[in-house]
């Protein structure tokens, strides 16, 4: 049977967004962002990163709600990827972190299945 999605938790969320800037190419890139919105070309081009590889760290953070994007056509017809990050907040100290807590779902065990759960 299939699970039900479900909404996220706070706690579930706040690791999403800590996973997603516990890296340095993303903080680079949300640093970069908060600058100025851009071109996924031109931000590779200004970071110093491949586009796959800026790629795979934009999905990250647009996955954890941290940047969005829009597609435009440019004059000659491409299509370009603009990028700017997100009006957002982090409160992290212990209490957030211990109201965090209780919201987090279980991860599922090796076999599948919810642990606690038969």
């Amino acid at each position: 049977m299939m699970a039900m999605a479900r909404r996220t938790s706070d706690g579930d969320r706040l690791l999403l967004v800590l996973g997603a800037l516990a890296n340095p190419h993303r903080l680079r890139i949300v640093a970069a962002l908060a600058e100025e919105s851009t071109y996924v070309s031109q931000l590779a081009r200004d970071l110093g990163l491949s586009r796959p590889l800026l790629h795979m760290h934009l999905q990250r953070l647009q996955a954890a709600g941290l940047i969005t994007d829009r597609m435009e056509i440019s004059d000659d017809g491409k299509a370009m990827r603009w990028v700017a990050v997100t009006d957002f907040a982090l409160q992290l100290d212990a209490a957030s972190i211990a109201a965090a807590a209780p919201t987090l779902t279980d991860p599922p065990s090796a076999d599948g299945r919810t642990k606690g759960k038969n």
